[in-house]
């Protein structure tokens, strides 16, 4: 699977001037910044997805420098150090031939827990070792360590050094974890069902992505899938020959398919599974439970990782509002965002209930769920929601026990 939430992104850091489109595209292979002698040429963050050898599928992100000035400077150094939220891999890129290491960057990856990789540009110049109390180019660490990547010297002009520059990447990469979808909760020969409601709010002609990411996993592991709309599932497990292993069904339509399928079959949602496959299932299954404790009047954050047409059944703007609403007997203030909306000061919320993040990568999740848990809120999805809402939580995340 190919898809953006499984690229590594890897994100471009520095001052003003320092090389940075000039090494992206060094590194790319490709045109794909601006380069300029300006300052403040790269004005927004910039994002290539692509195959890149060793690599593999990544996202490549160049920032705005993180010295800029001035109004529009500060909102640029905001949107730069937003891209730390999706950062996999950060290279700080360093204008060897002036400037030293900036010390505060190195201090947030470390707090971030982002591996990074110091890039000394401009060798062809006059390259320079800077050294600090706490880093020193020349303490090799090994290549494995997650944190604290050491420096390497390169030139975006002539290509020194981009390549090992690629290969400290690739170490880095290898050592991510990679979480299975539901390879480990079926084997072989097993089969299971899907149920895919096609509504309204269903896309055209085409099935939404996690419905694509399971039936692609089962596919990748000789497991058989049966795929049917909710209006079909009563009759295909009557056809069935031998009872599934397993029933994945999409959120809206949960208390319905919790009715036709018996207690003894495994049930559970795409959107609980993309909550494990980002990593966050145990804080969303604790923060569903929140829903109980709402208030009149409490503010709820309902958030998208994509942005998309709301239309008439949309889940996040109608379908959930309304469930909360028969389910809490109150009425609760809605906010909703997408896309990149997403606030960082959560804390004039109850509760956030997010999309399954289908579009977002593992570390930008986890980063929305650290924000929630900075500001003590509680935080869930909506499948994870709509589950404890219908009654049926423990069971819909037993499979995964």
């Amino acid at each position: 699977m190919n898809q953006n939430l499984e690229r590594t992104h890897i994100s471009f850091f520095g001052k003003r001037n320092a090389g940075k489109s000039s090494l992206v595209n060094a590194f790319t292979g490709q045109d794909l910044s601006i380069v300029s002698d300006v300052l403040g040429t790269t004005t927004d963050p910039v994002r290539k997805t692509m195959e890149l050898l060793p690599l593999g599928p990544v996202v490549i992100i160049d920032t705005p420098g993180i010295d800029d000035e001035g109004v529009l400077g500060e909102e640029r150094v905001k949107r730069a150090q937003r891209i730390l939220d999706e950062t996999d891999i950060a290279i700080l890129v360093v204008d060897g031939d002036k400037d030293s290491v900036d010390q505060e960057m190195i201090d947030i990856f470390k707090e971030r827990e982002i591996p990074y990789i110091v890039a000394y540009n401009k060798s062809d110049i006059n390259y320079k070792k800077y050294v600090s109390e706490s880093f020193n180019i020349n303490d090799r660490k090994p290549i494995d360590a997650v944190i604290g990547i050491d420096g390497i010297q390169v030139s975006a002009k002539t290509g020194e050094g981009v390549h090992e520059l690629k290969e400290k990447c690739a170490h880095i990469v290898a050592k991510r974890v990679n979480r299975p979808l539901i390879s480990d909760l079926v084997n072989a020969g097993d089969v299971i069902v899907l149920v895919v409601p096609i509504d309204s709010a269903a896309p055209k002609g085409r099935l939404i992505l996690p419905q694509q990411m399971v039936l692609r996993d089962a596919l990748d592991h000789g497991v058989i899938p049966v795929t049917v709309r909710e209006s079909e599932l009563e009759d295909a497990l009557y056809k069935l020959a031998v009872t599934p292993k397993l029933v994945i069904t999409d959120s809206q339509v949960f208390g319905k398919v919790s009715q036709i399928v018996d207690d003894d079959i495994p049930l559970t949602s795409f959107s609980i599974i993309m909550a494990r496959f980002k990593g966050n299932l145990d804080q969303a299954v604790k923060g569903a439970h929140k829903i109980d404790e709402l208030e009149e009047g409490a503010r709820v954050l309902i958030s998208e990782g994509c942005t998309h047409h709301r239309q008439c059944g949309d889940i996040g703007s109608v379908k959930l509002p309304a469930l909360l609403k028969k389910y809490t007997g109150k009425t609760v203030e809605i906010e909703l965002t997408s896309g990149r909306e997403f606030p960082t000061d959560l804390s004039k919320y109850q509760l956030v209930i997010h999309c399954g993040g289908c579009m977002l990568g593992e570390t930008e999740m986890l980063s929305r769920y650290a924000y929630a848990g900075n500001a003590d809120v509680s935080m869930t999805n909506y499948g994870i929601a709509i589950a404890h809402m219908n009654g049926i939580l423990d069971r819909s995340v037993a499979p995964f026990a």
